[in-house]
């Protein structure tokens, strides 16, 4: 990870220029406890923020090197986190539609990926739902999956941040025809990529604990620990997991992982729905992540995690879409709308899980899930510069009491009209800057006919 540039930490000079300036609208920082600041002025250096604050306390600089965006009439905000994706799995978006989570994955997904995968359809996968996720207002994602050399290059290739991790599991799986070297796989992924580039971490991606025996479990845990990076795993996502691991172990899937020793800060677990108070209590007490997928679990029937009960209890939450072939998009601003109104159903409480916390979630909660919460996830100096400004001008958007409320349950991530990430723009007035949209979604249709 880069060093803060201490010019940045104390504060500026009149002399120092800034690379670009955004003016007027209405700064939701996400800096706890701080309230929404109205015409807002943000100055970025390079990559990080120099100075947020009211307009009329931050002085316009005078430089000709400086370029401007216009967000009045707008929220600027922290770019969205998705801490739970498969991002090239937009290959397989709306492919096996309305079928259980075990004869969707292991009839259809699974066949699908042995014969369609490869290093250039994962390449094009993960550039499509790169360029989905940008559109959306998410700047900084989680993935886990198979090729993942391509999804490095597809991340990079965007601009995005991420942390990205190579899919282990004890199944022959593309690119890894012999499960005996899945271990093998993802070591060399973390020995190529790991010092790559300073908006990527790598990690390991465990598929479950039904999938992964203890011997694949406990070598990735040692091997993300050598290279102090992330494991990521899909936990207690159906009734019938936490059924197999009972049957096979004697106890539930978190206290199972936990006696492997995986249970640690180190832990990125997805899905959630069926953990009960003893092992939400575990993971809280050994500082692992938890990555809440509202609307994949929806449409797979999974179940309905206990947000508010995860929340209440302060364990580290994020939000996550995971891939297009459950889902079917990659928009967080419809995961959050989703996740608010799901646990007030469930806790048949209108007041559980408020905008707030599902905010929270998908900024700063989303980056300290991922490791990244001292760089990203909130708008403040000397943080890295990932910011969305969110369009206020669409009649959904009319009128706005409350931003916060505003963007959790009336915006969209058609919303989004700007993009920066690492202080450079990847999107501005709706117009990508970084990747070639038309290009990318016609080599993907030419592989979905192959699909078809």
């Amino acid at each position: 990870m880069e060093s803060h540039d201490p010019g940045l930490q104390y504060g500026r000079t009149p002399e120092e220029p800034v690379n670009l300036i955004i003016q007027g609208g209405t700064a939701v920082t996400m800096v706890p406890g701080q309230q929404p600041i109205r015409n807002a002025r943000v100055l970025i250096k390079k990559d990080r923020i120099m100075e947020i604050g009211p307009s009329s306390e931050i002085p316009f600089p005078k430089s000709s090197s400086m370029e401007t965006i216009d967000a009045e009439s707008a929220i600027i905000m922290p770019g969205l986190v998705n801490a739970h994706a498969h991002t090239a799995m937009t290959l397989f978006r709306g492919f096996a539609d309305d079928l259980p989570l075990k004869e969707w994955l292991f009839e259809k997904i699974f066949p699908a990926e042995a014969n369609f995968l490869s290093p250039e359809t994962v390449y094009r996968g993960a550039l499509l739902g790169c360029v989905e996720m940008i559109r959306s207002g998410t700047t900084c994602l989680a993935d886990g999956y198979f090729f993942q050399d391509q999804t490095v290059r597809a991340v990079h290739a965007s601009g995005l941040r991420g942390l990205l991790a190579q899919g282990i599991i004890d199944f022959p799986a593309p690119g890894v025809p012999d499960p005996k070297q899945n271990i093998h796989m993802g070591k060399d992924f973390l020995e190529k990529w790991h010092h790559f580039s300073h908006r990527i971490t790598t990690g390991l991606f465990c598929h479950s604990p039904a999938t992964c025996s203890k011997k694949t479990l406990r070598r990735s845990h040692e091997i993300c620990r050598e290279y102090d990076v992330p494991l990521q795993i899909h936990l207690s996502e159906t009734e019938m997991e936490v059924a197999e691991i009972l049957r096979a172990h004697g106890t539930r899937p978190a206290h199972y992982l936990d006696q492997l020793g995986l249970v640690d800060s180190h832990l990125i677990a997805a899905h959630g729905v069926h953990l009960d108070k003893s092992e939400l209590k575990c993971l809280h007490e050994k500082d692992a992540g938890l990555v809440h997928v509202p609307e994949s679990n929806m449409k797979l029937s999974s179940g309905i995690a206990p947000l508010e009960e995860i929340t209440a209890m302060g364990l580290k939450t994020g939000l996550g879409t995971d891939g297009s072939a459950s889902n079917n998009n990659l928009d967080l601003f419809g995961e959050m709308d989703t996740a608010a109104k799901l646990s007030k159903v469930l806790t048949r409480r209108p007041d559980a899980t408020k905008a707030y916390q599902v905010l929270n979630m998908a900024t700063l909660g989303g980056a300290a899930v991922l490791g990244l919460d001292k760089e990203t996830g909130s708008l403040e100096k000397g943080k890295k510069a990932d910011i969305i400004v969110v369009d206020l001008k669409s009649p959904h958007l009319c009128p706005m009491f409350d931003p916060v409320s505003a963007l959790v349950y009336s915006a969209g991530g058609s919303d989004v009209k700007d993009v920066i990430v690492d202080g450079v723009s990847l999107m501005r007035e709706k117009e990508l800057w970084s990747l070639d949209q038309d290009e990318i979604m016609a080599a993907v249709r030419e592989i979905a006919k192959k699909i078809r």
